[in-house]
């Protein structure tokens, strides 16, 4: 059984670390924004322009999303060393050239060797370093830092989504994409180089700390991985299908888009209550909780036809979503400690990113194969429901939620 290291009450937050929160707030908007929400936005353009397929076009963001994925997990061996000012200013430099790269491809490999870089960029400016920034930064106190911080990233969609299509229709996808890249890089990189100068605090220890391959060897790790990459398939299939599977029912595209949308508020309402969850729920069956709940609304969407239910669902599905955002952010300084916080969130995090990438084509395949959208998210939800169940085996002893931190004497 690992042992996490002793605790000690932090100082307040200061000026300086609500600048940091501030600074990330803005840069991880921006980031999301740009390199994820816009090419939604933009792949039918893309694909009406080159006269590549539509699958195409988004087998390369996904191909994006991979790397990103696997490249995460030495971002996050650096961060543990040196902290998120380096890689998330050299992301950030990575994902405006990636996004002219691709407003320039002359041809799809172009096209897909850009994507490759924008998913390079993507581990260094996305979520993992973020996190790992707050946890350590702020300690004890980090709950709070990170409910702030997806609360405000929540917006990104509802921000550039609108703005990207604004663009989109005073010149095309590739001038867009440039004009993006330049919103890009005027706001993140200044911010990530100058807003993140800050010591990257040392580590006390009463207890020994296993190294960071021991602790992903162990079973409590893989299986929490596991369940993980499990519950983020079925909860983020439901994003790209409720539309298609509202519309095989007869409901309009119109009053589906509503029904997905309000599940992004559903998103906000989990992530502002998480504070409470975490004060009233221990770790393992707070994560048991949540992943039942991704498994029980997803069934319940496949089951139920009426407009008004599922709205009801889509928007309770929203929470269970949002608040695993959060849970997943939070899993490993609650089992094992901050000390290796970035590395074995970069491990715990690629499965998850690779099947969130997936996702949509799984759910597709499966509605294809089973003959309809309602029996995918049925099989999706009994999918969820074994990561539960998983996640139940999860725990690693007495669970502990404070670290303690010492900044580094210079």
């Amino acid at each position: 059984m690992t042992q996490v290291q002793s605790e000690s009450t932090a100082a307040a937050p200061g000026v300086g670390l609500r600048a940091v929160l501030l600074t990330l707030c803005v840069t991880e908007i921006t980031s999301w924004g740009v390199l994820y929400y816009a090419f939604a936005v933009l792949s039918p353009d893309i694909s009406a322009d080159t006269g590549w397929s539509a699958a195409a076009v988004t087998a390369a963001f996904s191909t994006g999303l991979v790397v990103s994925a696997v490249a995460g997990i030495a971002v996050g061996r650096w961060l543990d060393r040196y902290g998120p000012r380096g890689v998330m200013t050299t992301g950030s430099v990575l994902g405006a050239a990636a996004l002219c790269g691709i407003a320039t491809a002359p041809n799809y490999w172009w096209f897909l060797t850009a994507w490759v870089v924008a998913g390079l960029a993507m581990s260094g400016v996305f979520y993992a370093p973020a996190f790992a920034a707050l946890t350590r930064w702020y300690g004890h106190q980090a709950v709070g830092a990170l409910t702030v911080l997806t609360l405000v990233a929540g917006l990104a969609s509802t921000v550039f989504a609108p703005l990207t299509a604004v663009l989109a229709s005073q010149m095309d996808w590739r001038n867009t994409y440039l004009a993006l890249a330049g919103v890009l890089a005027v706001v993140t990189i200044p911010a990530h180089a100058l807003g993140l100068r800050r010591t990257w605090p040392h580590l006390d220890h009463s207890h020994p700390v296993a190294s960071p391959g021991t602790t992903a060897r162990s079973r409590p790790f893989v299986v929490l991985t596991v369940a993980y990459a499990m519950a983020a398939c079925a909860s983020y299939a439901v994003i790209v299908n409720l539309v298609p599977l509202m519309h095989q029912r007869g409901i309009s595209t119109g009053a589906a888009a509503v029904a997905l949308g309000l599940g992004g508020v559903g998103q906000v309402l989990g992530r502002l209550g998480y504070r409470t969850l975490v004060r009233r729920v221990s770790v393992v069956p707070r994560t048991v909780l949540v992943m039942a709940a991704v498994a029980v609304t997803t069934v319940l969407i496949g089951v139920f036809t009426s407009l008004a239910v599922l709205v009801v669902v889509a928007v309770a599905a929203g929470v269970a979503r949002g608040v695993m955002t959060l849970l997943q952010a939070t899993a490993v300084t609650e089992r094992w400690g901050i000390t290796h916080y970035g590395h074995l969130s970069g491990i715990l995090s690629a499965p998850v990113m690779i099947t969130t990438a997936l996702g949509p084509f799984i759910g597709a395949a499966l509605a294809g194969l089973l003959g309809g959208y309602g029996a995918m998210f049925v099989v999706l939800g009994v999918v969820a429901a074994m990561a539960a169940l998983l996640a139940g085996a999860s725990g690693v002893g007495r669970q502990r939620s404070l670290f303690s931190v010492r900044e580094a004497r210079t």
